[in-house]
């Protein structure tokens, strides 16, 4: 639906509150709030090493936008800060969140990208570049996942004792979660170095059975008609098509017949610009890689074809999250 004028003039301003939240988390405030609720500013100040008088404008902005209430001159969490922005909390996003954060000063170079159809920052910058940001976006990765992951991994219908290939895997958070449904589960999952090397710190409760392998799905060619299944998760979004077609051939090939493809992404209608978040992270991923971007579901349907599956389907996956999963078999 169109913008109305004051909606232009909200929208102007809309990173206001996106700043609120990054430097709340930043300073662990809401964490601070778990611990002592009502406290006053000046306590929270002491604890946190903050400036009373920055704090307080960082707190009362935090109670406009709707992260805290405050009565008496004492600050409370909200019922939503409580369960997702206090560490730890049952659905943490801090660590989600951070990968918003690091992200956030490529958005203010979006002209930029228009002008070039170049990323605004080096896509290696997360991927191994930067030691302390290529943790964070794969913790980031992790955090993200395990709000998926809960209710993904139920849909998969995978078979007892599955062999899985998890490919772009990640922190191995899918990975983990796969197998700790399944005590009969083992996983290959494999990703960049850097990022592999925080799998194994996530995957190791199950060590004996998912296996984090450093690698590159771009070249990278796995055992012919092994695996039960192949798991491409929050990962094509940054390839071009023929690269995806590319990856899902050489999974379609490792894979036993009847055995599934499953992708899990944001994914748009045929025009590219609904849902409004998908819209949004195409451009969030342009920003940052190479090739990023938001597929259709009917265009994955033809790149599944393509690679010589069969049997499509895909659905929106439960919410908070804007995701879908698809899935075809090999004949």
């Amino acid at each position: 639906m169109p913008l109305q004028i004051p909606q232009i003039v909200e929208l102007a301003s809309a990173f206001y509150g996106s700043s609120v939240l990054f430097a709340a988390l930043e300073l662990d405030v809401f964490t601070a709030l778990q611990k002592t609720p009502g406290a006053d500013v000046e306590a929270l100040a002491q604890t946190l090493g903050c400036e009373v008088r920055g704090l307080r404008l960082l707190l009362d902005a935090a109670v406009a936008v709707g992260l805290l209430n405050k009565k008496d001159g004492g600050y409370t969490l909200t019922p939503a800060a409580a369960v997702t922005l206090v560490r730890g909390a049952p659905q943490d996003l801090t660590q989600a969140i951070a990968y918003n954060r690091d992200v956030y000063p490529a958005w203010g170079r979006l002209a930029e990208l228009a002008r070039t159809g170049r990323p605004v920052e080096p896509p290696k910058l997360h991927l191994g570049d930067d030691p302390a940001r290529t943790r964070r976006f794969a913790l980031s990765m992790h955090g993200r996942a395990l709000g998926i992951g809960r209710a993904i991994v139920p849909l998969l219908g995978l078979p007892r004792g599955a062999r899985v290939l998890d490919l772009a895997g990640g922190p191995g958070t899918y990975a983990l979660l796969m197998a700790q449904s399944d005590p009969t589960l083992t996983c290959d999952t494999y990703d960049l170095p850097a990022i592999s090397a925080v799998a194994r710190d996530i995957t190791a409760p199950c060590a004996d059975r998912i296996h984090c392998h450093a690698g590159d799905y771009h070249t990278d060619v796995w055992p012919e008609a092994a695996y039960d299944a192949v798991t491409l998760f929050g990962c094509l979004h940054q390839e071009s098509p023929e690269a995806i077609v590319d990856i899902l051939r050489r999974a379609t090939a490792a894979l036993r017949p009847g055995g599934c493809v499953y992708v899990l992404d944001m994914m748009t209608g045929p025009d590219h610009t609904t849902p409004p978040f998908s819209a949004l992270f195409a451009v969030n991923m342009a920003l940052t890689t190479d090739h990023g971007w938001v597929f259709s579901d009917a265009e994955l349907k033809r790149w599944m074809e393509a690679a010589g599956l069969e049997a499509f389907s895909c659905s929106p996956v439960p919410p908070p999250m804007p995701h879908f999963l698809a899935k075809a078999q090999k004949p």
